[in-house]
């Protein structure tokens, strides 16, 4: 079988334009980065905003494990499966970091014959888009530290500075620095941080803002630092917002490029599921929504972060909501949370797949509380037997829940056909009655609470000291009608990375909180979550390489 750059790079890609021909757009309200990338203009935006929304469905996944489950190959191939009906389809993803690009995942574009592309040009500058992010927060720190430099006028507490500087790479010794040294002129002596740039608030920013206008309102209200006394120092008081505004006014447009099959597919903002929210930009997806019958979007990790943001954040604060969700599997994984090493997932073990099949179970029953219709799909891999595809399928249906198998990765759309129809039976014949898991009334412990047990399913919360001190502060400062962003290992339904299947007995250690108010939630860090995580051992960084005129290496 041919890597996944292989077959990228073998296929044939129509012009952007005609691909969005395939949803009405014309060619003058595209905005080219050559042949096969565009952004989509304003004109555009304002142009179908009284359009009737089409039908939106959420990809999610179980816990990921090191057997793979395919979100995104499963979200791309159903999205073509849905053009090979002649339905009016489109995907909307997020857009790929440099840091798991050249980490862990070497690539993020879907898999097999189910990916979107230009493949080598979404995994790492793409557009500018991040570049942009990362350059918009990095200004804001240097204006932040000239000000303290310049006389300190607003008179900041630099034992109090909250905003981190950011690089869309992952660098662990940059986590905790000094700034400042050498000379009076070079700055006030601090500690200081970094963040990867999908955990910069600026990503989240961008991600949920409705338009430039909205956009500045939220920049405005970033918190910086705080003052000897206790009071927010924001975006808005250093007059920052306008120059990061400048650098955001492209970055803030939506991207279009294709799937190998040229579905549509609206790739834009990526913040990450672990350490924020999880998903791509409110702008993406409701355009993609004007102009599509059926879009089909993912959300990070597994249901237990990515599908509790999108449904708990994303919906909340963009008025929008599912009306189905294809929760993905794989018969290796379940064996693999099941207690078999991953060198023996091929061999058949139905013992272990009844064991491990309980992450499913608890996914299942967390997204049945958002009263949305689910189809579980099993993203099948060559050697599942037919008894534990059977075994799977009569669990999840005495669930209540629709079930089809998918082989996109091997066989794009029409290996996504048996999901399709599923999903659309669904569409057209089960309402969704969508309701969140906590309301904006309730306190931000009572919020925490009800993530951690209900989804999580801990006995309750514990809270270091310093936390207890910021939830108080945040609190009494106003935000505690803000939503929670959970910071939490995607690998457990716990905050320990350790503990597969279901656990139980558990309580979820909060360690640190702190407010996004421009974003408009709380972070809540749990466990030992980095938000700049480091390289593995063997990053993918030393298989990546040009030979000739390609790049080779991601997959």
């Amino acid at each position: 079988m041919k890597s996944d750059i292989e077959i990228a790079q073998e296929a044939v890609m129509q012009p952007i334009t005609e691909v969005a021909k395939n949803l009405d757009i014309d060619a003058d309200e595209l905005e080219l980065y050559g042949k096969y990338k565009a952004k989509l203009s304003d004109e555009l935006i304002n142009r179908v905003e009284n359009n009737k929304d089409g039908k939106l469905v959420l990809v999610t996944a179980i816990n990921p494990t090191p057997a793979g489950e395919g979100k995104t190959t499963v979200t791309v191939g159903l999205g073509e499966a849905l053009g090979k009906m002649g339905k009016k389809a489109s995907i909307a993803l997020r857009e790929p970091s440099l840091g798991p690009c050249f980490g862990i995942k070497g690539g993020a574009a879907g898999g097999g014959y189910a990916q979107v592309v230009p493949m080598e040009d979404l995994n790492l500058h793409f557009t500018g888009d991040f570049h942009a992010i990362t350059s918009a927060n990095n200004l804001l720190a240097a204006m932040l530290d000239n000000h303290i430099q310049q006389g300190n006028e607003l008179g900041i507490d630099t034992r109090q500075v909250v905003w981190k500087r950011c690089l869309d790479m992952n660098d662990r010794v940059l986590r905790n620095i000094v700034v400042g040294m050498g000379s009076k002129m070079d700055g006030v002596v601090r500690e200081d941080h970094f963040v990867i740039s999908v955990a910069s608030e600026i990503m989240a920013i961008l991600c949920l803002a409705n338009d430039m206008e909205d956009l500045k309102d939220k920049l405005s209200n970033i918190i910086v630092a705080y003052t000897r006394e206790g009071k927010p120092v924001t975006a808005g008081d250093l007059k920052a917002v306008g120059a990061m505004a400048a650098l955001l006014k492209d970055a803030l447009k939506p991207n279009m490029i294709q799937t190998l099959e040229h579905t549509p597919a609206f790739v834009h903002g990526g913040p990450f599921a672990n350490i924020a929210h999880g998903c791509n930009s409110v702008r993406a997806t409701k355009l993609a929504m004007k102009l599509s019958d059926i879009v089909v979007t993912e959300a990070g990790f597994g249901a237990d972060l990515g599908a509790e943001k999108f449904l708990d954040i994303k919906c909340r604060k963009a008025g929008i909501s599912p009306d189905a969700i294809v929760l993905v599997a794989t018969v290796r994984a379940l064996k693999y949370n099941g207690g078999v090493a991953k060198a023996d997932l091929s061999n058949e073990n139905v013992d272990a797949l009844k064991a491990g099949i309980v992450n499913l179970e608890k996914h299942i029953e967390n997204l049945q509380q958002y009263g949305v219709p689910i189809v579980v799909t099993l993203n099948q891999f060559i050697t599942d037997t037919d008894a534990e595809l059977s075994f799977v399928k009569e669990f999840v249906e005495n669930m209540g829940c629709d079930f089809a198998l998918a082989q996109v990765w091997e066989k794009g759309g029409e290996g996504g056909l048996a999901l399709a129809e599923k999903v659309c039976d669904v569409l057209d014949n089960k309402k969704a009655d969508f309701k969140m898991i906590y309301d904006d009334d309730m306190s931000l412990k009572d919020k925490i609470n009800a993530v951690a047990t209900k989804i999580y399913g801990a006995d309750g919360v514990t809270y270091a000291p310093a936390a207890e001190k910021q939830l108080k502060a945040i609190t009494d400062l106003g935000f505690g009608n803000l939503p929670v962003c959970m910071a939490k290992t995607q690998y457990s339904l716990s905050d320990d990375p350790t503990l597969l299947g279901r656990p139980s007995g558990f309580d979820v250690n909060v360690r640190e909180v702190y407010v996004s108010a421009g974003a408009g939630f709380v972070v809540v860090i749990t466990g030992s979550i980095m938000t700049m995580p480091g390289l593995p051992k063997v990053p993918a960084a030393e298989r990546i390489d040009v030979v000739g005129d390609k790049i080779v290496g991601l997959f």
